[in-house]
């Protein structure tokens, strides 16, 4: 299912949804700060990773309008497998940790977080209708099941990580602010 295109939409609607809330929060937050230049960027880009979102969650409609079955099946594959951002490939040379660190930090900070996640994926299952696909096989069923049922599973995972996030009192310097200690 690897090479499925339906599983490259999904995976595109969903990261373009995530990269506008993390750009959005971001330019929040340094808007609250004072640096207003910053934010302006990041609004810009989340501006546009808003577009995005929006051309390839209507690809995705239209798959499940012509093959309910081999989307919402395409669909469970994808969110078992998770949806990981490309930065999980970050390195700067140092840090062998660094996209997990960025992650807690954003996390603690409410640029994105498990909540985030869970509610995007709860947004997808509303907006493609998910729960209300009928006529669908046995394993579109399952499927259909497990893409329903998978928020609610990942709210208490969400409750964790907050958790974990406000007990990490650790800091790690990132290379990127010169070394900076930074929380996480």
């Amino acid at each position: 299912m690897e090479n499925n295109p339906y599983l490259l939409y999904i995976y595109t609607s969903f990261q373009e949804r995530a990269t506008f809330i993390s750009h959005g929060n971001t330019a929040r937050l340094a808007n609250h700060h004072g640096e207003k230049s910053l934010a302006q960027i990041c609004g810009t880009i989340a501006s546009d990773e808003k577009r995005h979102e929006t051309a390839y969650t209507k690809i995705v409609q239209k798959l499940f309008e012509i093959d309910p079955d081999g989307t919402v099946s395409a669909f469970a594959d994808r969110m078992r497998k998770k949806i990981t951002m490309p930065g999980v490939f970050m390195y700067d040379g140092k840090d062998d940790n660094l996209f997990e660190n960025y992650a807690a930090v954003a996390q603690r900070l409410s640029v994105y977080t498990v909540k985030d996640y869970v509610d995007i994926l709860e947004y997808f299952v509303e907006r493609w209708n998910v729960e209300k696909l009928t006529g669908l096989s046995g394993e579109g069923r399952r499927a259909q099941d497990y893409v329903c049922g998978l928020g609610k599973r990942l709210r208490k995972m969400e409750e964790r990580a907050q958790e974990k996030a406000m007990e990490a009192a650790s800091t790690i310097p990132f290379s990127w602010i010169f070394g900076r200690e930074v929380k996480i």
